[in-house]
């Protein structure tokens, strides 16, 4: 990321990281039909009657929520149809001038998770049912998360989503620090303090969650003062982006510059590219999709590189701010260090799937923060086309070696920018590459005969020392192994980049 910044310092005024949007969600211990038979068994009911049971706690939910409309005076009204509720929800609180409080409460009919009793074969049981209920939106501007939203599903079990901005934390983190800054949407174009502001951000993840979400749970809920008196909700994450931003001068300075890098991030980032930003590397075990996507919106264009259901995408904020943003649905695909209890009780410390309680947070941090890091680092090979011919002009030229000159390098050779492919896969960026590594990428069949395999492994050889005499890669002391340097991850997408786009475009617009 640094190498970004400094290439780009006299466009850029800052950055910075943290949370953007956040999905929780809340469970009561009624995870599978046996707990809901044990909790019947203890409150004396029939399974028989578990539904005029339930739907007499469902009535308390919905009459609570009529409750708690008519005490603050806000409105409550069932939408039918689609419709944004968040921009529904901002609507009345500028109408009303709310700015603290609840705002409004919306009703739904949406797909539940709920129980149903279904005939066993010596007595009937609980089981999992999916289904539509009627789902109840309280929308409120809280006094730490700023605007949010709590769903409650009025049906049994009950599950509470909360959703709410990380931007909107750091807002009012700000204004109690004093910090002065300018803000579009829900994006920060400039800080007075960035350094401040990047360390309250990183505390974001280290809040008291379970005291806070608790008290927002009994808001909505009225079953945990009575009937549910003394259980909790279990929080997990369901969804969280987080985002850097990077702050430029003016839309000038980002206009030219965002859509050299959209052109980039479209043309020169592969599968294995995809991985390494998002920790991964490219194996024959992995199972799934990668998609990169570039769509034209009414107000710009994004480009978004698909994991499976995480991704990691790049827009831009009102031509000001260069957002990077990756978004986790399933943290199961990222490991992390950590210790875990197994099954029979004893820990072990090791790499293990990433965990969605909300006691993690700090780990989402940690993934997304260095996948926002690397993929920004791989931008920074974009750059002014004028700059662009100087530094690719340094490769027309042969190099030293040794007490020898190494030839000079063609961008626009074929073999040269094949060579260039191979060096920059994506596996290649966290764990270096070997002779044999790139041997596998220039040509497709490895020979058997060991004199012929020989005779490739030696040209290889000499490939790599011609990128080693211009500087492009370098070798890690004591091994065998090379690495890209931060030049070669600057001029070789540069060079593949004129190559495929810039040079095609160029010729066909002087034809024209």
């Amino acid at each position: 990321m640094h190498s970004f910044l400094k290439k780009h310092s006299t466009r850029i005024t800052g950055s910075i990281s943290c949370f953007d949007r956040i999905q929780l969600r809340g469970y009561l211990p009624f995870r599978w039909g046996q707990a809901v038979e044990r909790f019947l068994d203890s409150q004396g009911v029939l399974y028989k009657d578990f539904k005029p049971f339930a739907r007499q706690l469902t009535e308390d939910i919905i009459a609570h929520a009529h409750a708690t409309a008519e005490r603050t005076g806000r409105p409550l009204r069932h939408l039918n149809g689609h419709f944004r509720k968040e921009d529904e929800a901002a609507a009345i609180a500028r109408r009303d001038q709310i700015t603290d409080g609840l705002v409004c409460i919306f009703t739904a009919v949406e797909p539940i998770s709920t129980f149903c009793v279904r005939p066993g074969k010596n007595r009937p049981h609980i089981q999992r049912d999916y289904r539509k209920g009627l789902c109840i939106y309280y929308y409120l501007i809280h006094a730490q998360l700023g605007p949010m939203y709590i769903r409650i599903q009025s049906w049994f079990p009950f599950i509470i989503q909360i959703g709410f901005n990380g931007h909107e934390w750091l807002a009012r983190k700000l204004d109690q620090a004093g910090i002065a800054y300018q803000r579009i949407d829900n994006a920060f174009s400039s800080i007075g303090n960035p350094d401040r502001a990047q360390q309250f951000a990183d505390h974001f993840a280290q809040k008291h969650w379970m005291f806070l979400l608790s008290a927002l749970a009994k808001t909505v809920n009225p079953l945990l003062s009575g009937l549910f008196y003394g259980m909790g909700y279990y929080w997990v994450i369901d969804q969280a982006e987080y985002a850097t931003d990077i702050f430029f001068k003016d839309r000038a300075s980002l206009k030219d510059l965002y859509q050299q890098l959209l052109r980039h991030a479209s043309l020169s980032f592969s599968a294995e590219d995809v991985l390494s930003f998002l920790g991964r590397k490219l194996s024959a075990s992995f199972q799934g999709e990668i998609l990169n996507d570039l769509k034209k919106r009414w107000s710009g264009a994004r480009i978004k590189h698909r994991m499976k259901e995480n991704w990691i995408k790049m827009y831009d904020k009102a031509g000001l701010v260069l957002r990077i943003e990756t978004v986790i649905n399933d943290p199961g695909e990222f490991k992390v260090y950590r210790t875990t209890t197994h099954r029979d009780g004893t820990q072990s410390t090791g790499w293990y799937p990433m965990p969605k309680g909300i006691a993690n947070l700090y780990l989402y941090a940690r993934v997304a923060s260095m996948a926002n890091k690397r993929y920004i680092h791989a931008l920074a090979a974009v750059d002014d086309p004028a700059q662009s011919r100087k530094l690719l002009a340094t490769l027309t030229r042969p190099a030293p070696y040794r007490g020898r000159n190494k030839r000079a390098i063609n961008p626009a050779h074929p073999d040269d920018l094949k060579l260039f492919l191979a060096v920059m896969r994506g596996e290649h960026h966290i764990h270096g590459f070997r002779n044999r590594d790139i041997l596998r990428h220039l040509h497709q069949r490895i020979p058997s005969d060991p004199n012929e395999l020989k005779r490739l492994t030696r040209r290889v050889t000499s490939l790599l020392q011609l990128l080693y005499a211009h500087g492009l890669i370098k070798r890690a002391p004591k091994s065998r192994r090379y690495y890209i340097t931060a030049l070669g991850a600057q001029l070789m997408p540069l060079a593949i980049r004129l190559y495929h786009h810039d040079a095609p475009r160029l010729l066909t617009e002087n034809a024209a």
